[in-house]
């Protein structure tokens, strides 16, 4: 049986520290590629607080549906030519075993 080695593609990719703040600069990002995603708190009064214990979340239509970012979560962007909103997010421990940095920028 012949074997296949998948090729490698680079990505753009932005981790999300679970704030507001860190959620507006990852959805004007999605935005400016014409794709959409929105933030949400089920505690607005409670939006504001870094303590981690109220569940933020950005959620970013897919062409497999609705799918959740949470706290940590990798938001991840594939390069297609012909469709520049390919958005999704990736769990941090998936995202260290599936991808490698490829250049020297904080």
């Amino acid at each position: 049986m012949p074997k296949y080695r998948k090729k490698p593609v680079e990505i753009e990719a932005e981790q999300w520290n679970g704030t507001a703040e860190g959620a507006t600069r990852i959805i004007d990002w999605i935005l400016s590629h014409g794709a959409t995603a929105t933030y949400t708190c089920s505690n607005p009064d409670r939006c504001a607080a870094t303590d981690g214990d109220t569940p933020h979340s950005i959620s970013i239509p897919t062409l497999e549906g609705t799918m959740r970012a949470d706290l940590g979560d990798w938001i991840i962007r594939e390069p297609f030519p012909t469709d520049d909103r390919k958005f999704y997010p990736c769990k941090p421990d998936i995202f260290a075993a599936t991808y490698e940095r490829v250049d020297d920028q904080p």
